[in-house]
């Protein structure tokens, strides 16, 4: 068993990041677009390494750019999903009006396709799922870098959705992100990095990098009382079914 990131952002020259990676154990690496230039060099990575898999879509921030030349990524065969889409409402780098109606876009494309949808959510739970509840989630959806509490996990539950754990939940801020994980099913938790953001402690302050992500799969198994065998493992073939994995050996 080995572990899966199922959420970074690899530039075009991360070759010894992705050796990196495996040498620690994490030898499966889902990278995500967030533009079209962002999803076509995460479709480039993908193609060129084993083990690798893209999504294609445009954040929140990037929401006033549209979407034009994403649908033509959702057919290559290592694009894995749509996203991350979502709202942000923290930063606001996109009109509200705006990164709504792109989530909503993004969300029919993830029907379309019959592709998993990763969400980006921040300050915005309330216009989430209002947007989700009115376009029918996908069957497949993953809030990313999860940062709500029980009561947002379970509204996101509720609906099917699986919440992916980054580094955050090292961070001593964030007891209710904790509990939130307390709460959840075992097997509707994915683990990532977000790297090159949000490294976990002992490294927070650094660069992310995918090696790091058993340090955040040991935190969630001191959490929920389980070993870090276990969460290795559940979060493996939690990611292999969510991304459709179980079948593919590139």
């Amino acid at each position: 068993m080995a572990w899966i990131d199922n959420h970074c952002h690899l530039r075009a020259d991360d070759d010894a990041t992705i050796v990196e990676a495996r040498a620690a154990g994490v030898t499966r690496l889902i990278t995500v677009g967030t533009d079209l230039e962002q999803s076509r060099i995460a479709v480039s990575v993908a193609e060129a390494n084993d083990g690798v898999w893209a999504t294609a879509g445009v954040h929140p921030h990037d929401a006033k750019q549209g979407l034009d030349g994403i649908a033509a990524l959702l057919d290559h065969p290592k694009v894995v999903a749509v996203g991350e889409a979502g709202l942000d409402y923290y930063y606001d780098h996109s009109p509200r009006d705006v990164q709504q109606s792109m989530f909503a876009a993004q969300i029919a494309l993830a029907h379309t396709y019959d592709l998993p949808l990763v969400i980006h959510t921040r300050d915005a739970w309330d216009d989430t799922f209002r947007i989700l509840d009115r376009e029918g989630i996908p069957q497949r959806t993953v809030f990313h870098c999860f940062t709500g509490g029980p009561d947002e996990a379970s509204a996101a539950l509720a609906r099917g959705a699986f919440l992916s754990i980054s580094g955050i939940v090292t961070f001593k801020t964030a007891d209710d992100l904790r509990a939130a994980v307390v709460s959840a099913p075992v097997d509707r938790l994915l683990v990532e990095t977000d790297s090159p953001f949000l490294a976990p402690i002992p490294h927070r302050g650094k660069p992310n990098r995918p090696a790091w992500v058993p340090l955040v799969g040991a935190a969630i198994a001191a959490l929920i009382g389980r070993s870090v065998t276990e969460v290795e493992a559940l979060s493996w073939a939690n990611a292999a079914v969510f991304y459709g994995l179980d079948d593919v050996h590139r």
